[in-house]
């Protein structure tokens, strides 16, 4: 059985990955924000706040699919991105013919230098900068919302240290 490695509000913890699973790749785009740490959150074609995601590409690292899906969801023009994951979630993946999949989705952190209003997904996507402490909030996907709490939770942690 593979794992899920993930933050908690606990610390690191570990979530077995159903054989069924597909893997997806997300980016946790981040900038300085007047009160604190913001997150990039985008719109799903099925009206959800999310983080980009998507596919793993073919003839890509993990990490450049990140930035590839921050480009075309969100409009990341530049950004240092992790060599690494930051953590991962479990979600459902859903399609357009109604089926649902476990998805596994491997993120990785994205600080942002820079972003443009026209990007490939501009007409259909809209996006927004949240708090880091607000962004669980923002979605009703539960794994992202237990991912986005924990990140919040150790950024807080990191900041007092």
């Amino acid at each position: 059985m593979k794992y899920a490695a993930y933050l908690s509000s606990a610390g690191p913890k570990r979530q077995a990955i159903p054989p069924t699973a597909v893997s997806q790749v997300g980016a946790l785009c981040l900038r300085d924000g007047d009160k604190g740490p913001q997150v990039m959150m985008v719109r799903s074609s099925r009206g959800r706040w999310i983080i980009p995601k998507g596919w793993p590409m073919d003839g890509s690292t993990d990490a450049e699919t990140a930035r590839a899906e921050a480009w075309e969801e969100a409009g990341v023009l530049k950004g240092k991105v992790s060599k690494a994951p930051v953590g991962s979630y479990m979600t459902q993946k859903r399609y357009d013919d109604g089926r649902k999949v476990p998805s596994h989705v491997s993120v990785y952190r994205i600080d942002v230098r820079k972003m443009t209003a026209d990007y490939p997904e501009a007409d259909i996507r809209k996006r927004k900068w949240v708090r880091l402490a607000k962004a669980a909030k923002k979605t009703t996907d539960k794994g992202l919302r237990r991912f986005l709490k924990a990140i919040a939770k150790d950024a807080r942690t990191r900041k007092a240290a």
